[in-house]
């Protein structure tokens, strides 16, 4: 069987449209054509985006209310942090003591109550799930594609957009909506790594607290064992599908678009950005050595090596790694998901600090939502894209700066809420691509590439 980054169909048999479109994405990765863009100066080199996948409880991290009833404030007491009068969660210690070089946002406010990262990636928040949740042509393009349509973050011999540790959706055999190039094509979709996530023990809860998520993103394979490393011998993969292939694109440059994309991906450059063991001992337990905290530590590499934009997605398969709390929530932040994102974001903030990247690179933490204020009978917190929050650092935003205030119970924002929208509007700002600009639809109808955003400017220097 022919695994073409996760999705399988006989390798010598009839093609699927969809098969063939995913198949022939391959030989584009990365490989863009450049457009101009009228944008104002930018700040950012280069972005990662943390997306904690499933909605992380904001009231059990960062915008705690210490003062409500039991039911509202959880079980965890707070921190004091570097910032006058800003508490978080008493199991954020590293970020409690870093949290002078971030901008925390605590009103991250929107109506799409899925999982989706539709609305983080593109900032997007009219989808819904009957008709947006599989990822399709007609989606709305990711931020990253929109930026690389413009011409930003194309060239090099490292792709412009990489997401770790795979696809989102992996892990029940589906792509969800987001990350890719929507009716921009296919060519402005991210290179997926893949993983294999293992535990202890061989069954894992979706609620379980007692085991974390272990492995490392990989570069992506050709097939179900094909390595990178031996991609050069398998060239009669894109040979067996020009035929078919041409049936639906006969535009395309493919001969030109196919040397170059084996050139990426049989690529010593390639290869060393994605060795892990090239870093020391000290600096991997650093981050931790868990799917989490060996994803973001690529993605500092990454980023180092050259590459424009890159994702880490926390879903793991079968539970542990996702956000979605709705039972079992105490346990689950205060064995797994706090430590490690406390760890791995403190441990990325002093590296792209000690390495001179911190004003060049943006990062946003975020997730598709916040929890509901009220605990559940289940010890969880259930959906709530009513409040939320999202930690910015680096490239051109302020350190030391807490944006918006919920109201008592952490329900709603009562001053500056900020939408999706509004932070793709902002990171286009700071990547160099006018934020009020369009992109031309399937129809060739322009789109509003901030979805009504506009740039939040109080978080910026």
């Amino acid at each position: 069987m022919l695994r073409v980054l996760g999705h399988r169909s006989a390798a010598c048999d009839r093609f699927t449209r969809r098969d063939l479109l995913r198949a022939g994405s391959l030989a584009t990765l990365g490989l863009l054509t450049p457009t101009a863009s009228a944008a104002p100066p930018h700040r950012a080199k280069a972005v990662i985006l943390i997306d904690l996948f499933g909605g992380p409880s904001h009231i059990d991290t960062f915008d705690p209310k210490p003062d409500a009833p039991a039911e509202i404030r959880g079980e965890f007491g707070t921190i004091p942090t570097v910032l006058s009068g800003v508490r978080v969660t008493e199991h954020l210690p590293e970020l409690a003591k870093r949290l002078g070089r971030t901008t925390l946002i605590r009103t991250v406010s929107h109506g799409y109550n899925s999982h989706n990262p539709y609305a983080v990636m593109t900032g997007y928040t009219g989808g819904q799930d009957q008709v947006d949740y599989h990822a399709k042509p007609s989606n709305h393009p990711s931020i990253p594609s929109v930026c690389q349509f413009f011409g930003v973050g194309c060239g090099g011999e490292l792709p412009g957009y990489v997401m770790l540790p795979a696809f989102p959706g992996f892990s029940q055999g589906l792509r969800r909506a987001g990350p890719y190039g929507g009716y921009l094509g296919p060519k402005f979709d991210p290179l997926f790594s893949t993983c294999d996530p293992k535990w202890a023990k061989p069954k894992v809860e979706f609620y379980d607290h007692d085991h974390v998520p272990l492995g490392e993103p990989e570069l992506p394979k050709g097939d179900g064992g094909l390595t990178l490393d031996a991609l050069d011998t398998r060239r009669s993969l894109v040979a067996q599908l020009d035929t078919e292939r041409r049936r639906f694109d006969t535009t395309a440059d493919l001969p030109a678009k196919r040397a170059e994309a084996f050139a990426l991906l049989t690529s010593p450059t390639a290869r060393a950005a994605f060795d892990l063991t090239r870093e020391s001992p000290r600096t991997r337990d650093r981050y931790g050595r868990d799917l989490f905290g060996n994803s973001t530590l690529l993605a500092r590499r990454l980023v180092e090596a050259g590459v424009t934009f890159v994702t880490v997605h926390t879903e793991a398969a079968q539970g542990n790694g996702h956000w979605d709390t709705h039972e079992n929530n105490f346990r689950m932040l205060r064995h797994i998901l706090l430590p490690y994102l406390d760890r791995a974001v403190a441990a990325l903030i002093d590296d792209l600090t000690d390495r001179g990247l911190m004003d060049s690179t943006l990062v946003l933490v975020q997730g598709d939502m916040g929890r509901s204020p009220r605990v559940n009978g289940k010890a969880g917190r259930d959906h709530w894209p009513q409040c939320g929050f999202c930690l910015v650092f680096g490239g051109g935003v302020k350190a030391g700066y807490v944006h918006g205030k919920s109201d008592k119970t952490a329900a709603y924002p009562v001053e500056h809420p900020v939408s999706p929208g509004d932070l793709a509007a902002t990171t286009y700002h700071l990547m160099g691509v006018d934020p009020d600009g369009t992109v031309p639809d399937q129809t060739g109808r322009p789109v509003p590439i901030s979805h009504g955003g506009g740039v939040v400017n109080a978080i910026l220097v």
